[in-house]
């Protein structure tokens, strides 16, 4: 188990040193939306040279325990971010979810016996690692996946499950 910790130690360490290497931030500032898995309005900023915050507020569709929900969420992301060549990016970092889900069942029973309500909390964690491609100065295209943890809960129980993401998003740069 301890060789596995090792290993993922130098993947990162030997990717954030060519990542660093390699320029400064592309911009400061983007605006866009995100399509896929989240379906939100984004916000990316840049708080150092490689250091970047990207905040996503929008929907997101979840399946627990055979009902069908929406989460409306606001997801931060925190990122590294570095030049791989040209105006081609890569990015790795983790992030966070906090939101709200509805279903448009009334409530019901799981195969527990347990009631599932119609409105419950939201809650997740997960990593992110993607591509971010700059077409001109003003316009960024970036590719990510993000796979992590949810938790749907209310307050009879909770849904615990792995999560994933896969989206596009398009951002206006300034």
């Amino acid at each position: 188990m301890k060789r596995k910790h090792i290993v993922v130690l130098f993947v990162v360490f030997f990717a954030g040193i060519a990542f660093h290497a390699n320029g400064q931030a592309p911009y400061k500032h983007g605006i866009g939306v995100t399509v896929g898995t989240t379906q939100a309005v984004s916000y990316k900023t840049f708080i150092g040279d490689h250091f970047t915050v990207q905040l996503d507020a929008g929907t997101k569709y979840c399946y627990v325990y055979g009902s069908h929900l929406w989460s409306a969420e606001l997801a931060p992301n925190f990122m590294y971010e570095g030049r791989l060549s040209g105006d081609l990016y890569g990015l790795v970092g983790v992030g966070g979810s906090i939101g709200y889900t509805w279903n448009n069942l009334f409530s019901y029973f799981n195969e527990y016996g347990q009631q599932w309500s119609r409105h419950n909390a939201k809650g997740g964690a997960n990593a992110i690692i993607g591509l971010e491609y700059l077409i001109d100065t003003y316009l960024a295209f970036q590719f990510d996946f993000r796979p992590g943890y949810r938790c749907v809960f209310n307050r009879y129980f909770a849904d615990h499950k792995f999560d994933w993401g896969l989206n596009f998003g398009l951002r206006y740069t300034f």
